[in-house]
């Protein structure tokens, strides 16, 4: 029997979709609205292979929601709201509380919210999408699919912290791992497009405004670079990554800052944009850096360096490497970062040929090398549509 199920992404001011036709997988239509809340918000659409793009106000992401459903019905790909059987939500974090997908419901909402002090920048919005898709579409099946759920099969050694342990059986406090459908999705496509032989030890790097990276063993999550929250691991666009936790009550006594404060600070003023000054879009610091801006610089070889040092680590953890994967805005586009990172990655055997890289091959890896080195757009929709499809049995 076939389904339409739509994926959803929601941001604090963006809606990310693409309507499948399940379980051909086969995508019927996709876009995003971005800037909403705004006069100038942008729409676009693309349908059969044709984009088009619009400029028109949305006041919010309930305004969004109808708009994306108007197109779609003016299309003619659906005769009615009613033929969307399920949507599919990315939701920042799960917890403790849920390692698998979940069909919507009141305490899973409120579960949500909860959350939201782990992934401020996410899980507000995530729930934001829901709430609206469930006054839209009354009918359809709305499901929850958790960043953290594909790091389940992390090992105790790599999600504890050296906190009493108490804390961890009472509060909960351990590594959860995000980016769990994009990690999942590009080392599965990997092992479709090299075989299993090379497929044993991955390590996946999503690079984009958030970044995380991987270490994959067999198609499962041994270790990730994020943590309890988002905030943890590599630079980021307006986050810190991975600090020294003693700086934080330091910040407080010297700079007067209470808890949100500091949460603010390390989130949102942070990472790329607070070493920089210039901004936490990658593209615009290099720019910068290009002109010469030392602190742009720097912020440029930081990022590039906590890349390197995990991908070290995880080749300890995974005894050896097969593949490395890039993925994500940054991973799949920034040839110049990839080059940076892998220069340094010679003594794993890994090589890259700059022609190839260049033109955003799939393979780059030179003859020479000992690793794969892929370039894989990510899906995270996929995953999303396919998890709407076993969650609520359609």
């Amino acid at each position: 029997m076939s389904n339409k199920v739509l994926a959803i992404n929601s941001g604090s001011s963006s809606l990310k979709f693409k309507l499948f036709e399940m379980p051909a997988e086969t995508v019927l239509s996709n876009g995003q609205i971005q800037r909403i809340g705004f006069d100038d918000a942008i729409v676009e659409f693309v349908l059969n292979g044709k984009a088009s793009k619009t400029i028109e106000p949305i006041a919010d992401h309930g305004q969004a929601i109808k708009k994306l459903l108007e197109m779609l019905l003016n299309s003619g790909i659906i005769k009615s709201k009613d033929d969307i059987k399920g949507v599919g939500h990315r939701v920042s974090h799960g917890g403790s509380a849920y390692d698998q997908s979940v069909v919507v419901n009141d305490q899973v909402k409120q579960k949500i919210d909860e959350l939201s002090v782990l992934s401020p920048l996410h899980n507000p919005v995530n729930l934001k999408g829901i709430v609206e898709f469930e006054k839209a579409l009354p009918h359809a099946v709305q499901v929850a699919v958790f960043d953290t759920s594909f790091h389940k099969t992390m090992p105790e050694e790599a999600y504890m912290y050296a906190l009493p342990y108490d804390y961890y059986e009472k509060d909960g406090i351990r590594r959860f791992g995000f980016h769990g459908p994009s990690h999942e999705y590009v080392s599965e496509k990997a092992k479709e497009l090299f075989g299993e032989e090379v497929s044993h030890k991955v390590i996946t790097c999503h690079l984009g405004n958030g970044s995380s990276l991987c270490a994959i063993k067999d198609g499962k999550s041994i270790d990730t670079s994020m943590g309890f929250t988002p905030l943890a691991g590599l630079v980021m666009g307006s986050r810190t990554g991975d600090i020294d936790p003693e700086i934080i009550p330091f910040i407080e006594e010297t700079r007067g800052l209470d808890s949100e404060g500091v949460r603010q600070l390390l989130n949102k003023q942070s990472g790329l944009l607070g070493i920089s000054g210039v901004s936490n879009d990658l593209r615009e610091v290099q720019k910068a850096a290009d002109s010469g801006n030392h602190r742009a610089q720097l912020a440029v070889k930081m990022f590039v360096h906590q890349i390197q040092h995990y991908i070290g680590a995880y080749a300890a953890d995974l005894d050896g490497l097969d593949t490395l994967i890039f993925t994500a805005g940054i991973g799949e586009h920034s040839s110049s970062i990839r080059q940076l990172v892998c220069e340094k990655l010679g003594y794993l055997g890994v090589s890259i040929d700059d022609t190839k890289n260049q033109n955003n091959e799939v393979s780059i890896e030179s003859q020479d090398s000992r690793v794969k080195v892929a370039v894989i757009p990510t899906d995270e929709e996929i995953v999303i549509a396919r998890d709407v499809v076993k969650t609520a049995g359609l």
